[in-house]
């Protein structure tokens, strides 16, 4: 069989087949060309999924009537120039073939206009990359592709596309996706000339979290955190879900590196991470993440699509990550309240119409349950001028009752506070053993008869050079042939714990991320169970001063708002929430 060069439209056929897996891909390559063009306003028109017609019409710089055969053809960008232009790429795109892959499987026609210019510009392409004939036509300034009859010459690629409703579907996912990565930009959706999505550009936070709660509810930008990190070169900005407001898939992670929305597994493990001791098992996180580092440290022609990318420096990315995320949620406490937020009366009236008992300074708890409040507060009268000196001293209020030996019942400045008795005291005590342990040495315990693992050379190396790394977890793990390991000794906290196959999971962790953190989740596992264990439990009453101090240790607590298996802690109820609920005032 002879070899023959193949024709310009099958070479950018089978490109396609890369590319565009269904309109919704043609949606994005099109989103991102208007983003490289410096648009500020977008709008899409679809008909029938997608599959008649995808017009993208945009206000930004346009096409020169010269380039107009360039932009059509493939391997054909005005983005790089060089293998230098490519390590330092800032625009979507940079290949060049996106309008040649789209033009062979289906009718394109480009529509452009520059500033300064009488008219714009219009060429057809069927994307054979010859005989375009580009004629005037009337065009504001920027540029429109038209594109119609989606895989018309391509049967076989059609017949795998799902109903108009659905394919529809994912093009307005497309379009929120890329509507979160340009919030300067103005975004309208049409389908059958219906408009369905309408997006103003959002210039500043308040602006941008409406667009967010636009385009992932409302609750969540209610439940979220927002974060704005930056060290050594890496910023990290945008939000992220309390624990208590979680999914059971990831339909709701939004995650861009420099304006570039990429699934990256170094990122979905560093968050899993974060939330690894605060999120029920099964549920997952929502968050919209930026990430913006240098552009020489991530590779982004690392997918087809450009879905995927590589960082150079993966596990300073993680630790990053991990610390930002972590830190965001280990600094949630409740909400400082003060009599100054309160409208209707003075701190005076306040004071006077309340009659609060004595306000109490923080105490600590013991760790075992039986003792946990031994040591009780002593000659509370004498502080309650310090505390009405200053009405923020109790953000989770004072303690009227212990309601069924459950729920703490707490009167606030704004209203009122349940909380979880046993929820609560375990996420203290959970977070007092990890820092404990943290700042003890590691006790070990040796094996009776050490265990020998069966590894691959590979394997085996890997163990091998991570000695030191077991060791600082309290495992004495040696190399004694080119495929076997022998474990002689783990760490005294997990001898219930299967070591063979936890130096098995370490191993897949270090040679996949180069690190694990398998054995610290075996840690905090043991730990979350003695923290249950110790905690106090259902329907044994507190003394009021006992509730007291529960609160007070609780405003204290990193991650306090959610016990160790994702449960909510407390939950506060303001008078206007109360009032509502026997109509005051309507």
């Amino acid at each position: 069989m002879s070899i023959h060069i193949l024709p310009p439209q099958l070479v950018n056929q089978i490109a396609a087949g890369e590319v565009i897996e269904r309109p919704a891909s043609i949606v994005k390559e099109l989103l991102e060309n208007c983003f490289d063009a410096q648009a500020t306003q977008i709008t899409i028109h679809i008909e029938q999924g997608g599959l008649r017609l995808i017009r993208v019409c945009d206000d930004g710089v346009g096409i020169e009537k010269d380039d107009l055969p360039l932009a059509l053809s493939r391997h054909a960008t005005s983005k790089i120039a060089n293998l230098d232009d490519l390590e330092h790429v800032t625009s979507m795109g940079f290949r060049g073939e996106a309008l040649a892959s789209i033009s062979s499987v289906a009718k394109l026609t480009l529509i452009s206009r520059v500033e300064n210019s009488s008219h714009g510009w219009s060429v057809c392409s069927d994307g054979a990359e010859q005989f375009f004939d580009i004629q005037p036509a009337p065009h504001p300034q920027g540029t429109t592709v038209e594109v119609c009859d989606l895989f018309y010459n391509t049967p076989a690629r059609r017949k795998f596309l799902k109903s108009d409703k659905t394919e529809f579907g994912h093009i307005e996912t497309v379009v929120k996706r890329m509507a979160l990565s340009r919030f300067a930009l103005g975004f309208t959706l049409f389908h059958h000339q219906k408009e369905v999505l309408k997006l103003a550009p959002a210039l500043d936070l308040v602006q941008q979290e409406q667009r967010v709660a636009a385009i992932c509810s409302p609750d969540f930008i209610n439940n979220a955190l927002h974060l704005d990190f930056e060290i050594s070169g890496l910023a990290l900005r945008g939000w992220i879900s309390v624990p208590t407001f979680s999914r059971s898939q990831t339909d709701m992670q939004f995650f861009y590196v420099n304006g570039r929305f990429v699934k990256d597994k170094t990122v979905a493990h560093a968050i899993k991470q974060a939330y690894s001791d605060v999120l029920f098992h099964g549920r997952h996180a929502v968050f919209i993440l930026y990430l913006t580092l240098n552009p020489t440290e991530v590779d982004v022609n690392a997918h087809p699509a450009k879905l995927e990318v590589r960082f150079r420096e993966s596990r300073a990315v993680h630790d990053f990550m991990v610390s930002c995320v972590k830190r965001a949620l280990g600094n949630v406490r409740p909400t400082i309240v003060s009599y100054g937020e309160l409208p209707a009366r003075s701190e005076s009236e306040f004071e006077s119409t309340q009659n609060f008992p004595p306000r109490y300074p923080q105490q600590s708890l013991n760790l075992t349950e039986p003792q946990i409040y031994q040591t009780l507060y002593s000659q509370p009268n004498e502080n309650k001028k310090t505390f009405d000196a200053n009405p923020n001293y109790m953000v989770l209020g004072y303690a009227v009752s212990h309601l069924h030996g459950i729920y703490i019942v707490a009167e606030t400045a704004t209203g009122m506070v349940l909380v979880d008795t046993h929820a609560a005291h375990e996420r203290i005590t959970f977070e007092r053993l990890k820092q404990q342990y943290a700042d003890g040495k590691i006790a070990t315990q040796s094996l009776l008869l050490p265990i020998k693992i069966t590894v691959t050379e590979a394997e085996a190396e890997l163990a091998e050079n991570a000695e030191e790394f077991f060791a600082q977890l309290g495992f004495e793990l040696n190399r004694i042939a080119p495929e076997t390991l022998l474990l002689r000794t783990q760490p005294a906290l997990l001898q219930n714990s299967d070591g063979e196959q936890l130096v098995r999971d370490v191993l897949a962790d270090l040679a996949e991320h180069e690190e694990s953190y398998r054995i610290q989740t075996e840690y905090n596992d043991v730990l979350a169970k003695m923290a249950c264990y110790g905690s106090v439990r259902a329907h044994r009453i507190l003394t009021q001063d006992e509730m007291n101090a529960l609160l007070r240790e609780l405003e204290q607590t990193e991650r306090g708002g959610q016990c160790n298996h994702g449960r909510p802690t407390w939950i506060a109820l303001s008078t206007q929430d109360l009032d509502k609920f026997f109509l005051r005032g309507q």
